[in-house]
């Protein structure tokens, strides 16, 4: 296999060449090395690359394959970690100025269960400052693979650009408000947002204590579901872990296969997928819907409760709690942090205890109505973005108003805690990728993963790299 075909192969594809001993662990490690040597000046992916770690973890899990101690479909895999993922011996900083030479002394949990999974780490993937909008002014952000006039996410932007680029076959992001699916969606991946409480977030930095989610991104929805089996479920370390049995979501997907999405009814309001959008979004969102029904879903009309509540004190609701996170730092190291994260904290610093208490009020409300949709239907499909293929120029992410419009179809998301799935449904009049979101109630990882898999199965879109 040359070299440029393997760094694009599937995770569960290179698993499967690995178990079955066509490839090694250290050979397939040793080619996404010199493909990370050879991009990365371009693409600025990393922030940490960690080659003697990685042919190491490699040389072991290769020693336990031949062994017969096969782990599974991450054993001897690439994989990289967004830099708030804390990594012991390996520094850590989370986009931040503040922690720059931060080196942990222990793996955060979903570090130490990839690594338990047998997963091969590339290194550290660079990110906006503390997960927030943009990138602190001293780092160089990652650059689009798909055209470096593009926007690459936020803000596991890393995590999008390496995995999209054949430097990894999977990398670990976060979601506060979008930042799984932002930067999956411009890069052409798939990303899984798992329910909140899903997956430990012990050992990560922290944007929002209550926002926060972290998931897999992949290059489709039998990676993620590959990624998301290694690092879901409870963690004593973490309370607010869900105490709920993980299922085996790959085995699902693969049992299910192109019959994945049959008999699923998924929900759609044309009015909120549609107000407000570029008509190249409404038109894949379409073309995206009548796919689902031509593998045996069922479309059913709904009415989306009313999000703006909850989109529009996102911002204070976020910030409110950044401060807390940041309380030891700012404002006494205010000057080492960058606009878009002090703009963040003090909007957050300025808002009052009465108004949070409005907004969780809202909150519970809207979560609530939400549930109810799920009565309805199983999964409700809703566009990724409002735009086709933003360009930097097009994005003023530091405007508060901007970037709340941005969030349409992300941020309501988080406020309730329910899982989605980010999947590649076409590209820009100026070919930069576009995709769709299912959203499911909590714990539904395993039906969106099993319908993102058979809408797969009946598209290519998921399959296009970039030219880099």
């Amino acid at each position: 296999m040359e070299p440029t075909e393997l760094v694009y192969a599937n995770l569960v594809d290179v698993a499967e060449l690995i178990r079955t001993r066509q490839v090694s662990p250290r050979e397939v490690t040793r080619v996404v090395l010199d493909r990370i040597e050879a991009l990365e000046p371009k693409l600025h992916a990393f922030t940490v690359v960690t080659p003697e770690l990685a042919m190491e973890q490699a040389g072991r899990a290769e020693a336990e394959i031949m062994s017969g101690r096969y782990r599974g479909p991450l054993h001897g895999v690439p994989i990289g970690l967004k830099d708030l993922c804390f990594t012991k011996g390996i520094r850590t900083s989370g986009g931040m100025a503040i922690h720059a030479e931060y080196v942990p002394d222990e793996d955060g949990t979903v570090t130490a269960r990839l690594a338990t999974a047998g997963a091969v780490t590339m290194g550290k993937l660079q990110m906006t400052e503390g997960a927030y909008s943009e990138h602190h002014p001293s780092v160089t952000a990652p650059r689009n693979p798909w055209g470096s006039a593009y926007w690459a996410g936020a803000s596991s932007s890393g995590s999008g650009v390496a995995t999209a680029a054949g430097l990894c076959y999977g990398a670990i992001g976060s979601d506060t408000g979008g930042s799984i699916r932002f930067p999956s969606l411009m890069n052409n991946l798939t990303g899984l947002k798992p329910t909140w409480g899903r997956v430990s977030r012990y050992g990560a930095f922290i944007l929002s204590q209550s926002l926060d989610h972290l998931g897999p991104m992949t290059r489709c929805a039998a990676d993620a579901a590959a990624m998301l089996q290694a690092i879901a479920g409870e963690d004593d370390n973490d309370p607010t872990t869900l105490l709920a049995p993980v299922p085996d979501y790959l085995g699902k997907v693969q049992a299910a296969g192109v019959f994945g999405a049959r008999g699923l009814r998924i929900g759609i309001d044309r009015r909120f997928n549609t107000t407000g959008v570029e008509d190249k979004v409404a038109e894949l969102t379409d073309a995206t819907a009548e796919v689902l029904r031509s593998i045996g879903a069922t479309l059913v009309d709904i009415d989306f409760p009313d999000s703006n509540a909850v989109l529009e004190s996102w911002v204070e609701f976020c910030g409110y709690e950044t401060a807390l996170v940041h309380a030891e730092t700012f404002p006494n190291r205010r000057n080492e942090y960058g606009p878009a994260l002090t703009g963040l904290i003090e909007i957050g610093l300025g808002v009052s205890p009465q108004r949070i208490a409005e907004i969780s009020v809202e909150r519970d409300k809207f979560k609530g109505r939400l549930v109810r949709v799920f009565r309805q239907v199983d999964l409700v499909l809703v566009p990724g973005l409002f735009l086709a293929g933003p360009s930097l120029e097009r994005l003023a992410l530091s405007d508060p108003r901007e970037l709340t419009t941005l969030l349409k179809y992300t941020a309501p998301f988080d406020m309730s805690g329910s899982p989605t799935i980010t999947l590649p449904c076409g590209f820009s009049d100026q070919g930069i990728p576009m995709a769709f979101q299912l959203v499911g109630p909590h714990l539904s990882e395993d039906v969106l993963l099993c319908a993102g898999h058979a809408f797969q199965q009946a598209t290519d879109w998921h399959t296009k790299h970039p030219p880099v």
